[in-house]
């Protein structure tokens, strides 16, 4: 059997007498983009702090490659080939687009820096769409913007495995169909992905497979359109009625 590229086995986070994540397991396989779907503070961004090293785990294993990372920094991690997007964007808002990416590779498994960094930006840049933006401050654009600048300097950190946290969440319905046409076209060129989502229609056309939590523990794995259909599921979004 191949080794996932991603293995969770009984992650666990506490705040106090709080349990956020609840002896959670699951894997992803290189190549899959996965949906982490549930109800507001189900623990969705918590499990994403978690893969990316924003916070400790209490207890349980995260393996990258086989390796364990789950003691690691968070730089460490994003060198590993973790990267991620936020819930809330986090910019440089007085640095121009091209110096927020090209910070985002100064944590890449390359280490850029230098002319290097900053092609590899301009790359980036153009990928995303901003290629005629690339000097304006972040604090002069559109949220949309922001939003695929953040995902720039996720990307120019080379990594393996990407974690959107609510990428979609805020954009109108043409900036949308935009941003679901880039994830999918990053997910196309090899890219493995978990996506933390609650615009369904996104969940549906993206991804083949997802895993499910409510209250901290995961109630649901599997195909996205048997999970989406699984009563349980159903009654952890809508109320048992």
């Amino acid at each position: 059997m191949t080794t996932p590229i991603l293995q969770i086995d009984y992650l666990r986070k506490e705040f106090g007498g709080l349990v956020a994540v609840n002896d959670v397991s699951f894997a992803v396989a290189e190549g899959e983009l996965l949906g982490l779907i549930g109800p507001n503070g189900s623990g969705k961004t918590t499990t994403m702090n978690l893969i990316s090293g924003a916070m400790p785990a209490t207890a349980g294993t995260i393996r990258l490659d086989g390796q364990s990372i789950s003691e690691l920094t968070a730089a460490a991690i994003s060198r590993a080939g973790v990267a991620r997007t936020f819930q809330l964007v986090r910019i440089l808002p007085e640095m121009s687009a091209i110096e927020n990416v090209i910070a985002g590779g100064v944590y890449s498994r390359a280490n850029r820096w230098g002319p290097e960094a900053e092609t590899r930006a301009r790359e980036l840049l153009a990928r995303v769409g901003l290629e005629e933006r690339s000097e304006l401050a972040l604090s002069a654009m559109t949220y949309i913007d922001q939003k695929r600048v953040e995902l720039a300097r996720a990307l120019a950190a080379d990594p393996r495995l990407l974690l959107l946290d609510e990428w979609l969440a805020g954009l109108n319905p043409t900036e949308l169909q935009m941003a679901i046409g880039l994830i999918r076209s990053i997910h196309d060129e090899g890219m493995t992905i978990i996506m933390v989502e609650h615009v369904m229609d996104a969940i549906r056309s993206l991804c083949d497979r997802c895993v499910v939590m409510s209250s901290g523990t995961k109630i649901g794995e599997g195909a996205t359109a048997d999970v989406l259909s699984d009563p349980h599921v159903m009654a952890a979004y809508l109320g048992e009625e």
